[in-house]
């Protein structure tokens, strides 16, 4: 699978649109066509507010052309259906031994294919099979599915918890569940305003069920890192003036506060930072793993990944998984 990001026409803004619309590698653009695609990107950009400048025509049918000339696929252009015949073809299980008699071979069995997505014109193949008698004499498909009894009741199902029909089609339950799906997708215009979309502090990302839990175990998880060195420190100080006093007399003894305080930064840590997940892929956040991290994660050379993710979560109030690369926000 080679990646998308192997082409140079596609910047990072619409790479991490195409990712959105379900487009994570060169064979998935190639086997689309551009109104199809642009119908996808308009979508995912409309729920998540990826980008204000979005691609033109002649920039994804380029990024298109380039997918295709690189795993060499060629397609031609799709032929519509004109309307849905009024009985819809099914398929009908042959037995393997029905296809050993006949002498038919696998290569000879045409490959069934959506009306939806028939490419040229649209025809229908088949072998000249007699088929087996089913249990009541009778030739057809055989019953080998049973409808189950749907008049007795299912004592492991809550139907306090089934929603009717005219419940769902209310106006005022529709539109409250509408706008918390957007809101949990995009974050409310007010959040933005006046904030650059290709900057940092331009929030984004889907809602945190548990914002406020994530931002206290960043404040803990930084606060950890910071004052295990600095505990060690002090404690090496205090040890030196009590020992020779005579050149480590400037050492204050208010700095044991350090060491005193590093088992309550501890236990806090146990709380909030060992139960902090990911919204998206449920993992844990400021606990280190040596496993393959996202490419988007926040790194920096000699700091890691924790500690990025934690500063950039205090100053920007959103964050990418260190491990799926989501971006999760922690504001509406």
């Amino acid at each position: 699978m080679t990646r998308l990001s192997s082409i140079t026409q596609i910047n990072s803004l619409s790479l991490e649109l195409l990712e959105a619309a379900g487009f994570l590698d060169l064979d998935s653009l190639a086997r689309v066509n551009a109104a199809k695609l642009i119908q996808e990107l308009e979508k995912a950009n409309k729920v998540l507010r990826i980008t204000d400048s979005f691609p033109t025509d002649q920039d994804i049918n380029e990024w298109i052309a380039v997918a295709r000339e690189r795993i060499g696929f060629t397609m031609e252009e799709p032929v519509l259906v004109d309307a849905v015949p009024s009985e819809a073809l099914f398929a009908i299980p042959i037995p393997v031994r029905l296809l050993v008699d006949k002498k038919v071979s696998i290569d000879d069995i045409p490959q069934g294919v959506p009306l939806d997505q028939a490419m040229g014109d649209a025809s229908i193949k088949g072998a000249d099979l007699v088929l087996p008698k089913n249990i009541s004499g009778q030739t057809g498909p055989l019953n080998h599915v049973k409808i189950g009894d749907i008049t007795s009741p299912r004592p492991e199902i809550d139907n306090s918890r089934i929603k009717s029909m005219p419940t769902l089609s209310d106006p005022s339950h529709s539109t409250i569940h509408a706008d918390r799906i957007a809101l949990i997708c995009a974050p409310l215009k007010e959040t933005n305003l006046g904030r650059n979309p290709k900057s940092r502090r331009y929030i984004r990302g889907v809602l945190h069920s548990h914002p406020l839990r994530i931002g206290i175990s960043a404040w803990v998880t930084l606060s950890l890192y910071l004052l295990v060195p600095s505990a060690f420190v002090s404690a090496l100080l205090l040890l030196l003036s009590t020992q020779a006093p005579k050149y480590f007399f400037w050492v204050p003894k208010s700095i044991l506060v350090f060491p005193a305080s590093l088992p309550i930064f501890g236990i806090a840590y146990l709380i909030w930072g060992l139960g902090s997940n990911c919204r998206i892929c449920s993992q844990k956040l400021f606990i280190h793993r040596t496993c393959l991290k996202n490419s988007k994660a926040h790194h920096r050379a000699g700091l890691g990944y924790i500690l990025p993710l934690c500063i950039h979560i205090i100053l920007f109030k959103w964050f990418r998984c260190t491990y799926c690369g989501t971006p999760v926000r922690l504001k509406k």
